[in-house]
């Protein structure tokens, strides 16, 4: 396997974004601790998962955000519709971007014994993707549902959606983490 290999030295505290899940110690039947190593790979092996599931996602979802230039409807939409297209394209543009990224860090680096670096960068890259995915399906969404549903329903249920994003991408896992920092500072009661 050719992943970037990096000795792991440990400093105390956490400094990588996506790492902060993994400052706490093991609870009561936990598994042994992990490795400085051990830790770096199972991030990086978290990381493509997760990088495989977005791609799709985002790929399918720009692959149609452009194809709808070249349909006959898009030329009866207005002023406002082509600027909500041209934002969404590029975002969705953006995203692939961001969540592409951490494959070509990978094969750049790849050898370079930098794999704490590449696993942050690439867990930053994937925050920064998933905010612009988030933004380029409620865009996509707003410009379907312009086109569908008469009035301010559209931006309503726009609205509702987001939050629904927000919520479940966000401040589940936010409010998760503060549960657990709260339960180790405790002592797991």
């Amino acid at each position: 396997m050719t992943m970037t290999e990096q000795p792991v030295e440990t400093t105390g505290e956490e400094t990588a974004c996506c790492a902060r899940h993994d400052s706490h110690g093991p609870g009561p039947g936990a598994e042994a601790p992990e490795t400085p190593r051990e830790r770096v790979n199972r991030r990086w092996n978290e990381i493509l998962q997760e990088t495989r599931v977005t791609q799709t996602g985002v790929q399918i979802l720009f692959g149609f955000l452009l194809s709808v230039a070249f349909t006959p409807l898009f030329r009866e939409l207005g002023t406002l519709d082509h600027a909500i297209y041209v934002t969404t394209v590029v975002l969705g543009a953006a995203a692939t971007g961001s969540l592409i990224a951490p494959v070509s860090i990978h094969r750049f680096l790849s050898g370079q014994r930098m794999k704490d670096e590449v696993v942050d960068a690439a867990c930053r890259l994937m925050m920064c993707g998933m905010v612009l995915l988030a933004l380029t399906i409620g865009c996509t969404l707003l410009l379907i549902l312009r086109f569908v549903v008469p009035g301010v329903l559209a931006e309503v249920l726009v609205g509702a959606v987001m939050l629904w994003f927000g919520l479940c991408w966000y401040a589940l896992p936010l409010r998760l983490r503060h549960r657990a920092a709260r339960r180790s500072r405790t002592g797991g009661s």
